[in-house]
């Protein structure tokens, strides 16, 4: 692999002095830019220090051995009578007790880069599912995938996006749970897992919605729609973006797009260099969008360059971002307001 260590040194969590900025220039992409594949990327260490990687390079790498998705992939199962019910792939024994009812809303929770079972977003969505109604909230763990350097992992992305698509077919087959009661939330690289599990479910049926939380940005392109999140991957895929640019993806993803305060920093984060602060808003604010009674109201932009320069003209009617149901009748692209520390929601202004 080719690598170059890029002398930045970032740590995660250094600095946490909240200061105001000047507001930015306006950022003019053009459609080249935008479009242009990359040949170099700067991805994270486990450290959060960043390094340029050479694309091509790592695009030609060995196959894995080590990790294998439908072996070590685990699905915890939680509902209002069962905690960390573990359900296996192809055993329906295991589905046996666990209490996963077919007529409730189903809905799987994918992590990110060196997360695991227990990681933060986890714990946050699940619980605020089961706060809000009857559920059967599945944790996707690839913790044994995710805990490794960050182009490792990001390889591991497709094959645990097929063994989660085939885990959603055994359920439909089992126990006759439909694909549209289905909603599938990642965050970061967990939110290209559940683009590629909408992919690969689409043989046999539609899942009903999917969330990307701030899709990581190393090593993913605009250009390659096939191995990354997409608006075609579910009947109404939604992206938030709260770190766009950085670790988070810049572009507009889903049928309707959020960037939460321009979508590139977040306030209440201070001095986030490494972007793992704003990173993590994308999880932190739809979490509270399951209970929240104020509500991210969010104003509609007249398209994608609005947002590059930080002025979102109004060009349509305010919806709501992230919610418990989705807003599935949201299109197009939008800008909100939040507060700077829990709880984020603002309501409608």
């Amino acid at each position: 692999m080719k690598v170059l260590a890029v002398a930045l040194l970032l740590s995660v969590g250094v600095y946490s002095i909240p200061l105001d900025f000047p507001p930015r220039p306006p950022i003019v992409v053009s459609p080249r830019e935008v479009q242009q594949e990359p040949e170099w990327a700067l991805v994270p260490d486990a450290e959060g220090n960043f390094h340029l990687v050479d694309v091509k390079a790592e695009a030609a790498a060995e196959p894995d051995t080590f990790f294998e998705a439908e072996r070590d992939v685990v699905f915890r199962l939680f509902t209002h009578t069962v905690h960390n019910r573990v359900v296996q792939l192809d055993n329906p024994d295991s589905l046996t007790g666990s209490s996963f009812n077919p007529g409730h809303p189903t809905r799987f929770v994918i992590h990110g880069w060196n997360g695991d079972g227990n990681s933060g977003i986890n714990n946050a969505i699940r619980t605020a599912y089961l706060a809000r109604g009857n559920f059967n909230v599945f944790v996707v763990d690839w913790g044994l995938g995710a805990n490794a350097n960050y182009v490792t992992s990001r390889n591991r992305v497709g094959a645990v996006g097929a063994a989660l698509a085939r885990f959603i077919i055994f359920l439909h087959q089992q126990t006759g749970m439909t694909f549209g009661s289905v909603t599938v939330v990642g965050h970061s690289l967990g939110a290209h897992i559940a683009g590629l599990a909408g992919k690969n479910t689409q043989g046999t049926g539609r899942l009903g919605v999917i969330v990307g939380l701030d899709a990581a940005l190393p090593l993913f392109s605009v250009d390659q729609p096939a191995q990354r999140l997409h608006n075609s991957d579910a009947d109404y895929v939604e992206s938030i973006h709260t770190n766009a640019g950085l670790l988070g993806f810049d572009q507009p993803l889903g049928d309707a797009s959020f960037y939460p305060n321009f979508g590139r920093s977040q306030p209440g984060c201070g001095i986030d260099i490494a972007g793992n602060c704003a990173h993590s808003r994308a999880h932190q604010f739809f979490a509270e969008s399951i209970t929240s009674d104020r509500g991210f109201w969010a104003r509609q932009c007249r398209n994608y360059n609005d947002i590059l320069q930080e002025n979102c003209v109004a060009a349509g009617i305010d919806q709501l971002m992230g919610g418990e149901p989705s807003n599935t009748n949201a299109r197009g692209v939008f800008w909100l307001r939040t507060n700077s520390n829990s709880p984020f929601a603002v309501g409608q202004v």
